[in-house]
């Protein structure tokens, strides 16, 4: 049995909160020196201590025409990973805007981490007294904490798998040649009448295709008869358009079926079949031995079976010379295809070189 699909989910979870710290009598507080803060009160978020830190002089030298505000963890002991947006509210509308904020990242309380950000120039201050973030010498600052925390991994759920059967689109098609059914062409082959279906064949072969719908269709002709050829070999052709494979020749012993697959080689190349031309000639490679290696030479020679016909010479190289000489085979190569056998004897020699 196939084993299940097993699923599980990671949910993140979060906890969310948000402090709004109010400065009264800000003109007061300016000139009580760069590096000098104010802090609100602690507030709890996420299970965690924050505080807001407002240097009215600014943080540091470099921020000394600025305000500086920080985030800053309280807590001791813990990482803890947040984020945080710093704003300003407007004391017209009572809208606040953003001013700084902080990507997801890790508070630390034993370091210059538990502090964010990690610059103090939060807001020029000329900028400040001029806007309407300041208004009867009141400011208010607003931040929102955001703490991340483990995420929710849920329990693996199992599904069961649907299995798909191997495709039997063929089977029908092969069902479909057996009974016939719809058919409407029909052959007559060395005595024998095959019924099919045109747009099947001229699918499947580009020579019925032009046969059966182009300039070269017998207008009005019911039967088509084909001629050089066995019936055995017209239907085993018709086996293999509508099944892509060959037919059941368990049968067929020895030299027969050997016979029977050089015959259909040829027709396979009569009707521009390659798929089964290829099929043809690896069965006639595999089935290579010293009675029939120079009639299957001939043949691929004849039918510009390339690799078929390099195996053939490579097993000749390999076999004693003599031994092919004496078949009858490689007499009538010599008698009516020299060139072939002089090709052949040219690269035996550059095999037996390398």
């Amino acid at each position: 049995m196939e084993t299940p699909k097993t699923v599980s989910m990671c949910t993140p979870e979060k906890a969310q909160g948000t402090h709004v710290f109010d400065v009264f009598g800000y003109s007061l507080h300016r000139g009580v020196g760069v590096g000098r803060c104010i802090n609100s009160g602690i507030f709890s978020v996420g299970g965690h201590d924050w505080a807001i830190r407002f240097y009215p002089d600014g943080f540091n030298g470099s921020s000394k025409d600025y305000i500086s505000v920080f985030l800053e963890l309280m807590s001791k002991g813990a990482l803890v990973r947040a984020s945080c947006d710093i704003r300003l509210v407007n004391q017209t509308t009572g809208l606040s805007s953003s001013v700084y904020q902080i990507a997801p990242r890790v508070f630390c309380p034993s370091d210059s981490s538990r502090l964010a950000p990690q610059d103090g120039d939060f807001k020029r201050r000329s900028e400040l007294e001029a806007s309407a973030y300041l208004r009867d010498d009141h400011l208010r600052i607003e931040c929102m904490v955001t703490v991340m925390k483990e995420p929710r991994v849920s329990e693996p759920k199992s599904f069961p798998r649907i299995k798909v059967p191997p495709s039997d689109i063929t089977a029908h098609l092969g069902k479909l040649l057996e009974t016939e059914k719809g058919a409407d062409v029909t052959f007559s082959v060395g005595g024998e009448t095959f019924a099919a279906h045109k747009v099947i064949l001229a699918t499947r072969s580009p020579v019925f295709s032009a046969e059966l719908y182009g300039p070269m269709k017998e207008n009005g002709t019911q039967v088509i008869t084909i001629k050089d050829m066995q019936p055995a070999v017209f239907k085993a052709l018709l086996h293999f358009i509508y099944t892509d494979s060959l037919p059941a020749v368990d049968d067929i012993e020895g030299d027969d079926r050997s016979e029977m697959i050089r015959h259909l080689l040829v027709a396979a190349d009569r009707y521009a079949m390659d798929r089964l031309k290829l099929v043809c000639q690896s069965t006639l490679c595999e089935g290579l031995d010293m009675q029939t290696v120079v009639t299957t030479l001939a043949l691929a020679d004849q039918h510009h079976c390339n690799m078929l016909k390099d195996a053939c010479i490579e097993f000749i190289s390999s076999s004693a010379i003599e031994d092919i000489m004496a078949t009858q085979g490689f007499v009538d190569l010599k008698r009516n295809c020299p060139s072939v056998l002089v090709d052949a004897l040219v690269k035996m020699s550059i095999i037996r070189k390398t």
